[in-house]
Order: structure tokens, then C-alpha cells, then sequence
């Protein structure tokens, strides 16, 4: 171990550690917030903090179960993965819960036939889900055996119960939540009990009707179900709330009481906020909430995930607000690490590539115009230690069609990999990723032109950890008190 660093001189050298290139006075500097965009595509997203330190997260995949293990929230888009095959088909919403020193993976999936989705479940006895066996424990279904999806566990007074999105018969007419006693984490031992149907304005307001992605979070012995309605393809996709208390039957219905109104909606230019999940950060001392949204105004299922801090009211229920801006920085979640932060215009440019203006942009500038094969723009990254550091660039891309681009991303002298960057549009920013291997000194990124066109407004430097049970440093150094782990 180092020792404790205690020189304020060297932690405003910490400031300087990223000189871009071609610029003098504009020097990079550690930041503490991020912008909300945890992945640029993706829905139904499950994140579960673990008692290792790590995060496990997970979301629809389509063909699979992916499981993704990240030592930071913001990292997550580019942790490493472990992959569990499941068999066909059309695999949504998984989750994967830690249940009496075992890991369960619940999903839903069917044969091709919408109508034939039912729950099922996994078990992996490893310490780590990425690592080990998965067991396949088959369907886990009530004595109706419905159409099931969005299966999720609530633990309480000793006792499991599953609950999930069904429908009453055969038909899709509406999708309402249900919930049944369990006697093991893949075994349910009841009949279903039904606890919320759509009756709302703004839960019948797309047909079929729909309650879905129920999730449950217990605070002061109020249980609050959150839980998914209206039209998941339509922006008004929203958050309701159901609460019933731990000491309450939670097999009868009159023990649950629903909000006459959604607690989470579209606001701030973002559409159809839903199907979340509920964390802590890295130091437990807040409380956030992981869900996803449509990339833009009417895009339907194509969708992102975000991520923002929410409080409490005074009823114990989840206090969520508002979704957050998306050009408006908020904090680092409480015990995360800062980063560098090299804006998109603090590069040197080449060919058809220049710095312009942009509305949305955190500096009013972005980098861009990478538009022929001799364009490009060029940054130089200096950084104390040698390693693998995480590369996350606030990105937009507006090219015809709707289509994907990528940029090529080369690292000093290596070999140009794509860096992908989804369709949104012109200043409506998104998030890329890459895991980069750095050395100790001055170190050369490189974007140049790739399939389609894409812009840059920042991105950001931090070093990738295998897990944060202690404090770690940013870049080698750290202020008074605490630990180097480099």
C-alpha cells in the first residue's frame, strides 16, 4: 500500500493529471456528477447491490439472461459479463435475487407464441453469480398457470412471496399484478391472489391494458409496490404505487391500497419513464432508482436506462420526483469514485473535424464533424498508473435513416476498434463506452470516422476497479484520511 497522501499540493496536481492536446490553459478537471444515461440501450433494467461490493445488473436481452458485474453504478455499461443461456424464446425482464446463501435468476420467456409466456427460474450456488452453475428449476407458476411475466421476489416477516404481471384468462385483455405465498425461492405454494388491475385514466388510457414490473421496496414497515401501467410502446408509460404493511395478510387483497395517481411520469423531456429497479449507493447512504425510458419523443420500445437519487415522504413511501434533466449534471452517487472530464472541444482536430457549438452541450461546445476519412480529433490522457481505465463519452448521433454509427477509437498505437453510438438525434446526448488499456505518462485518444456520423460532447476517465470495499483514489491520490489502494 502507498502511504496517505496529505499534500494539498499534489491533489491540485490531481486537476492536471489529462492535458489535452493543442491546448494550454483549458486543462481537464476531476468532476463528481455525471449525466443521467447509465446505458444507451436497453430496458427493464435489475440492478442488485451486493454485499461483496459489487453490482449485479441485468435487463432484457431478448435471447438470453446477461449478467453484467460492475464495482460502480455509472461504470455498469462497461463491466464485464457473464452470459446464461436460457433457451427459446423472446426472454424479458429478468432478475436475479440473493436468497438464503443461493443467487435465483427469475424471467419470463415463451415457445415464439406471445401467448405462451410463463415464469421461470435458475439457481446458482457459486459466491458470485458470473461465476459457478446455473441449475435450470423450471417453470414456477400458481394452479392457474396463466400467461406470466415480470416475476419478482419479496422477502418479509420470514416469509417469500412471488409476485408478478398476468393475465386473468387467455385472452390479452389486461395484464394485472398477482401474488402467491412461496415454500422455496422456485416453488409457489398458494393460489394467486389478485392485487392491482388497470382501473385508472391513466392506466386504461392504451389497450390492451396494463400493470407491470412490479417492485417492492420496504422502508419502516411500509411495503411499496412500484409498479409499471399504461402502454409500455406509448409515452405514457408510468410509475404507480401500492402500499400494505409487513404486518398486514399480504394474501388478501383489502391489506393493499393503491395511489389514485402515478408518482413517476414523463417530464423533462423525457418519455415514458418505467420498468426500474430500486439500489443504494456505493456507501449505502442513498437510495436511487434505475429504470428506462424512450430515447426520444415517440420512440416506443426503443429504449434507454437512466438513473437518479430519490428520497422518502413521510408516509415511508419512495419520494421519486421528477425524471431528471438530461442536460443538467447531477452528483456521482455518495461513495463513488470522481473522474477526469475532457471536453469534446479541448482536442486537437484534423481533417473535416472542428469544435461547434451546442445547445445541450456541458461546455456549450462539442467535438464533431468527423465526417471523411481523414478526419479526426485527438486528446492527450496523462495518467500516474498503468492499467485498464473505463472510457465514458457523452455522444449524439442524428445520422439519416435511424440507424447505429460508430466512430474508430484507437488507443496510442493500437489497432482502431468501434465505438458505437446509438440514434437519437442531433443534441439529444446518449452514453458510449469502452474499457481501455492506459500506461503510465501521456497517453494518445484518438476518435477518427467510422460507419454513419457522431459527435462528442465530453468524456470522462476513471479508473476500472474489480470492487470498492475500501476508498479508492482517483488517478493514485486521495485526501486526507483515507487509504491508496493502487
Amino acid at each position: 500500500m502507498k502511504a496517505i497522501v496529505r499534500n494539498p499540493l499534489l491533489l491540485a496536481l490531481c486537476m492536471l493529471l489529462l492535458v489535452p492536446m493543442g491546448q494550454v490553459t483549458d486543462a481537464a478537471s476531476s468532476r463528481n456528477n455525471f449525466y443521467n444515461v447509465v446505458m444507451q440501450d436497453g430496458a427493464d433494467p435489475w440492478v442488485y447491490k451486493h454485499t461483496d461490493g459489487y453490482y449485479y445488473f441485468t435487463k432484457t436481452t431478448g435471447g438470453n439472461v446477461t449478467i453484467w458485474k460492475s464495482a460502480e453504478l455509472t461504470t455498469i455499461d462497461a463491466a464485464p459479463t457473464r452470459v446464461v443461456e436460457t433457451g427459446c424464446c423472446n426472454i424479458w425482464a429478468p432478475e436475479l435475487h440473493y436468497i438464503d446463501g443461493a443467487w435465483y435468476i427469475y424471467y419470463a420467456k415463451d415457445d415464439g407464441d406471445n401467448a405462451n409466456h410463463r415464469m421461470y427460474v435458475m439457481e446458482n450456488t457459486s459466491a458470485d453469480p458470473t461465476q459457478g452453475t446455473w441449475q435450470d428449476k423450471g417453470q414456477i407458476t400458481d394452479p392457474t398457470n396463466k400467461w406470466a411475466i415480470d416475476g419478482t421476489v419479496l422477502q418479509t416477516g420470514g416469509q417469500l412471496y412471488f409476485i408478478w404481471s398476468g393475465w386473468e384468462g387467455d385472452v390479452n385483455v389486461s395484464q394485472n399484478l398477482y401474488i402467491a405465498h412461496m415454500s422455496n425461492p422456485w416453488t409457489i405454494d398458494s393460489s394467486r391472489v389478485e392485487i392491482s388491475r388497470p382501473t385508472y385514466p391513466w392506466e386504461t388510457n392504451h389497450s390492451p391494458y396494463v400493470n407491470e414490473g412490479p417492485q417492492v421496496v420496504v422502508r419502516d414497515g411500509v411495503i411499496s409496490l412500484v409498479y409499471s401501467a399504461s402502454g409500455s410502446w406509448t409515452n405514457d408509460y408510468c410509475l404507480g404505487l401500492i402500499t400494505a404493511s409487513v404486518s398486514g395478510d399480504l394474501l388478501n387483497p383489502a391489506s393493499w391500497t393503491k395511489r389514485s395517481q402515478p408518482i413517476f411520469a414523463s417530464g423533462n423531456g423525457l418519455y415514458g419513464p418505467g420498468h426500474h429497479s430500486f439500489t443504494q449507493s456505493p456507501d449505502g447512504i442513498e437510495d436511487w432508482i434505475v429504470y428506462h425510458t424512450a430515447k426520444f419523443d415517440g420512440a416506443g420500445w426503443n429504449r434507454e436506462i437512466r438513473m437518479q437519487k430519490f428520497t422518502w415522504n413521510a408516509d415511508h413511501t419512495p419520494n421519486l420526483g421528477v425524471p431528471a434533466d438530461p442536460n443538467v449534471p447531477i452528483p456521482l452517487p455518495s461513495g463513488e469514485t470522481p473522474h477526469i472530464r475532457v471536453e469534446g472541444e479541448q482536442g486537437t482536430f484534423g481533417g473535416a473535424a472542428y469544435a461547434s457549438q451546442s445547445p445541450n452541450g456541458s461546455g456549450g461546445m462539442k467535438a464533431g464533424h468527423i465526417d471523411t476519412p481523414d478526419s479526426y480529433v485527438e486528446y492527450a490522457v496523462k495518467v500516474p498508473k498503468a492499467g485498464e481505465y473505463i472510457l465514458l463519452a457523452r455522444t449524439a448521433n442524428g445520422t439519416a435513416g435511424g440507424d447505429w454509427s460508430h466512430l474508430q477509437l484507437a488507443v496510442n498505437s493500437g489497432m482502431p476498434s468501434p465505438f458505437y453510438i446509438t440514434n437519437k438525434g442531433w443534441e439529444n446526448w446518449g452514453l458510449s463506452t469502452a474499457r481501455i488499456q492506459l500506461h503510465a505518462g501521456t497517453n494518445t485518444i484518438r476518435f477518427t470516422k467510422g460507419a454513419g456520423y457522431g459527435e462528442i460532447d465530453f468524456f470522462d476517465i476513471k479508473r476500472a476497479k474489480l470492487g470498492r470495499l475500501i476508498p479508492e483514489p482517483a488517478f493514485g491520490f486521495w485526501g486526507s484520511g483515507a487509504r491508496s489502494v493502487f
